[in-house]
């Protein structure tokens, strides 16, 4: 295909982009995931309940959701017209990005550092009417607003205490406490690389090359 309609991104073009964006992400998402394990350390302590934090994780997971739709729809948008691609991709990347993020990697990131996790939670199926509206929210914004670019420490943060009130809400360990450090680990993980991606990389492979040298550029 050739580049006038919208070939795909040479590796390289695409692999500096997203090196430039998680060097960028590092320090909001350190913060973020050090405001967590405050908030973790909060938690145990003061011995609080699964409940409130499975409210926590139904506001927070929608939130990023709609955060990411904003984001991934603005960003196809300003370099694709085509309306449908851009419903599509806002749709499947926040939803699909959002569920890895807050979800998939908690999953197994507490298995993996010693916590009991329960079934995995997919909220896009079990909890569908709080997270398809909000991407639907945020893809609406996306299309009325493309030239929106939403600080990158509010996503950051709200994708971190997603994956921090999952891993609290569906974890049980005997003591947190010690898995503080491995915590912190996990919640810069699960932020960091799907975020850029999502945001960033995913509309951009979509869009095709001539859109992500542009931005590559910037």
């Amino acid at each position: 295909m050739s580049e006038k309609h919208g070939s795909y991104a040479p590796a390289s073009t695409m692999s500096g982009l997203l090196a430039i964006e998680l060097k960028h992400h590092v320090p909001f998402t350190a913060i973020g995931a050090a405001m967590g394990i405050a908030v973790m350390g909060g938690f145990v302590l003061a011995r609080v309940p699964h409940g409130p934090s499975e409210v926590l994780f139904e506001i927070m997971h929608p939130a990023h959701v709609l955060l990411s739709a904003v984001v991934t729809t603005a960003m196809f948008r300003r370099y694709r017209p085509s309306l449908p691609a851009a419903i599509v991709t806002g749709l499947v990347a926040a939803v699909g990005i959002g569920t890895l993020s807050d979800i998939v990697l908690p999953y197994f990131g507490g298995e993996l550092v010693g916590a009991k996790m329960e079934h995995i939670h997919l909220a896009f199926i079990e909890e569908w009417w709080l997270v398809w509206p909000a991407a639907a929210i945020g893809v609406g914004v996306g299309l009325w607003r493309p030239g929106t670019r939403l600080p990158h420490s509010a996503h950051v943060f709200v994708s971190t205490w997603a994956s921090l009130f999952y891993l609290i809400s569906y974890g049980e360990a005997s003591n947190w406490l010690p898995l503080l450090p491995a915590v912190f680990l996990l919640l810069f993980a699960a932020v960091w690389l799907p975020c850029c991606f999502g945001d960033i990389i995913f509309p951009l492979l979509i869009a095709g090359r001539k859109h992500a040298d542009r931005e590559h550029q910037h």
